[in-house]
């Protein structure tokens, strides 16, 4: 299994709340905990509305968990980010400030903050390191869901500053993989890619066409790394995460360190899906940013690297893609 989660307080295991269980990070992370037998809280929407602070503050003052990861967010494409701004910003502030602070009012002694690549300017020099934060324009695309994002960051820095918690924020690069979003029309980038290729590998369709120029380039991260990832950051002693993150202490990057351009991702995704028409590029489409790679080197210094290649992380999306979804291979 690789590296162990030893998530202990007092030489007790810790009691975890993973916010956000049934998203695609959020259930890679109760997996892997579940997988090494720990304490793990988890509330389902219906049970628990996180922009609520009365029901937040209650559950947490009950419950009164050691640690917190909050996985939980409202998350999209280009496309959803475009039409749905309002609900992109409003439920991801409301989300963050209810459960960074009633995680502090209940005593909470560790809290994960999983942020965005997003947060970063739009012309961000390459490969993008911690420091670039608040130095440029976002990209007008995702800018409301990036402020959101920003926001969280700046929670867990401000109440590591005024109260001494130790409270971490991790910031992956695009993700996918078992329990992705596959939807045709609010989905990212890879799980729509892969979904519109099954079908026209399925129709016979003789072309494809893409978003945009298909010239930007962007950094894939696989669910399970990911996890893995996130709970090895969590389980940092403080002194050694604090001294990795200076001269902010808020934040770390989370990615493979290699991109790829969405016109070779697409064929990529053509070849593992079936598909052998042919790719065009819409540039009458937004390309968003031009490109967005994460410089990874604090966290592959701290001793972690991702392990799960573009191929066969591709492969592993495809196949519970098939297996998940009403779509089927013909």
């Amino acid at each position: 299994m690789g590296w162990l989660c030893q998530l202990r307080w007092k030489g007790e295991p810790m009691k975890t709340y993973v916010a956000g269980h049934r998203g695609m990070v959020g259930g890679a992370i109760l997996r892997r905990l579940q997988d090494q037998g720990a304490a793990v809280i988890t509330r389902t929407h219906a049970e628990l509305d996180l922009t609520n602070q009365a029901a937040v503050r209650s559950f947490m003052q009950e419950e009164e968990p050691d640690a917190v990861i909050l996985a939980a967010a409202k998350v999209g494409g280009i496309h959803a980010n475009n039409t749905y701004p309002a609900e992109f910003i409003y439920e991801n502030l409301m989300i963050e400030a209810n459960v960074i602070h009633q995680a502090f009012a209940a005593g909470v002694r560790r809290l994960l903050f999983l942020g965005s690549s997003c947060i970063y300017p739009r012309m961000a020099p390459q490969p993008m390191v911690e420091e670039a934060l608040l130095t440029g324009v976002l990209e007008p695309t995702n800018e409301p869901y990036a402020i959101a994002k920003i926001a969280g960051i700046k929670l867990c820095e401000s109440y590591n500053r005024q109260y001494g918690v130790d409270y971490r924020s991790v910031m992956p690069t695009n993700l996918y993989g078992p329990g992705d979003n596959f939807h045709p029309e609010n989905s990212h980038v890879l799980p729509a890619l892969i979904r519109r290729f099954h079908e026209a590998a399925q129709s016979g369709a003789g072309e494809v066409t893409i978003w945009g120029t298909g010239t930007p380039r962007r950094e894939f991260l696989h669910v399970d790394d990911m996890a893995e990832a996130a709970l090895f950051v969590l389980d940092l002693d403080r002194e050694i995460y604090a001294a990795n993150t200076e001269p902010m202490r808020s934040h770390i990057n989370v990615g493979t360190g290699e991109d790829i351009s969405i016109l070779e991702l697409a064929h990529l995704v053509a070849e593992i899906t079936g598909y052998g028409g042919k790719i065009v590029t819409d540039p009458h489409k937004p390309d968003g940013t031009p490109r967005k790679l994460m410089d990874v080197s604090r966290l592959e210094t701290m001793g972690w690297r991702a392990k799960i290649g573009l191929r066969e992380g591709i492969r592993d999306s495809y196949r519970w893609f098939l297996e998940n979804t009403s779509v089927r291979r013909g």
